[in-house]
């Protein structure tokens, strides 16, 4: 549904609907809904069991809480970004991934989540302050540990995760397509190796870790995979632990007979196939029930759902306070 909130009669149909509301959210900057009238006093006068929960790229506070941004701008301040991409070249953005919807909109729902488990205790709503840079830096918390204790090198491209060990990394084919190798036990880099021919394999996984080799090893890798396709080292790993999986297109993943067998993919009203609801649930399976709504399009059904007679929204429709 879609509320002019500019209008006055806005600011109390909002307010109306957070009475029966468990959870409010919103996304502007900081103060917005304050102006609007809908920050989370009233609405927590009207309903103090709500959850109110905001989203934001600096947080409702502090010398940036006003600033413009996006994705890589909150990557790059919570120290996410610079780690990413070679060392020979600038840090690479992973899409919007990490920001946005892991440190945002994820951890968003895991406030709000953690919210109202704490409201069947004590009774009471709260607000949610859910901001992209905590939830960002929240996520870089294994490099932390991993620096304290000394097994992290601050220099990109020199570290177990960033690509840089020759068993952790990504490796071109024959066809321009790449596979991942992550076999980080010995064991599973042991089968990497023989399934690649090394006839040093024993050697080569007792210096596993032995960074100053690295560089000579993974070239070795380079090599052999090159002289294959991707579905073929797919397939010739496919019964192994090597941890050797095909680096897939987010559209052709779907059909990836793993995901096929777990439906990961779904086809819903002619439309090309989605993700389809995640994690999964025993006893109230999730399913996709109807494609995107536009804008306005169930006004009159969810205002009438949430209590407003046919009049109330008859008139609200006519002084154009929803559309």
């Amino acid at each position: 549904m879609t509320v002019d909130l500019k209008h006055p009669q806005g600011t109390e149909t909002v307010l109306r609907l957070a009475e029966r509301a468990d959870v409010f959210v919103e996304g502007f900057r900081p103060g917005v809904c304050e102006r609007l009238g809908i920050g989370p006093r009233p609405c927590l006068d009207r309903n103090p069991r709500l959850v109110y929960a905001r989203m934001t790229g600096y947080g409702q506070d502090g010398p940036m809480a006003r600033r413009a941004g996006h994705d890589i701008n909150y990557l790059s301040l919570a120290g996410a970004l610079e780690p990413l991409g070679p060392a020979s070249g600038p840090p690479l953005p992973p899409l919007n991934y990490v920001a946005d919807f892991g440190g945002g909109g994820m951890l968003l729902v895991v406030g709000i989540l953690a919210a109202l488990w704490e409201r069947e205790r004590s009774g009471a709503g709260q607000v949610v302050d859910a901001a992209m840079v905590d939830g960002s830096a929240l996520l870089t918390s294994a490099l932390h540990t991993l620096r304290g204790a000394g097994l992290w090198d601050e220099r990109r491209g020199r570290n177990l995760f960033d690509g840089s060990a020759p068993f952790y990394a990504a490796y071109e084919c024959s066809d321009g397509r790449f596979v991942a190798v992550g076999a980080l036990e010995p064991q599973f880099w042991a089968e990497v190796l023989v399934g690649l021919g090394f006839a040093d394999a024993a050697d080569l996984v007792e210096r596993q870790h032995d960074r100053a080799s690295w560089p000579d090893v993974h070239a070795r890798l380079a090599d052999v995979f090159r002289t294959r396709t991707r579905d073929e080292w797919a397939a010739h790993y496919a019964d192994t632990d090597a941890c050797v999986t095909p680096v897939l297109g987010p559209f052709e993943a779907n059909e990836h007979p793993h995901n096929v067998a777990r439906g990961t993919f779904v086809e819903t009203d002619g439309r090309p196939p989605e993700p389809g609801p995640a994690p999964r649930f025993s006893r109230t399976p999730g399913r996709i029930a109807s494609p995107p709504p536009h804008a306005g399009q169930h006004t009159e059904e969810a205002l009438g759902e949430w209590g407003l007679s046919v009049e109330e929204i008859v008139e609200l429709r006519s002084r154009g306070v929803v559309g």
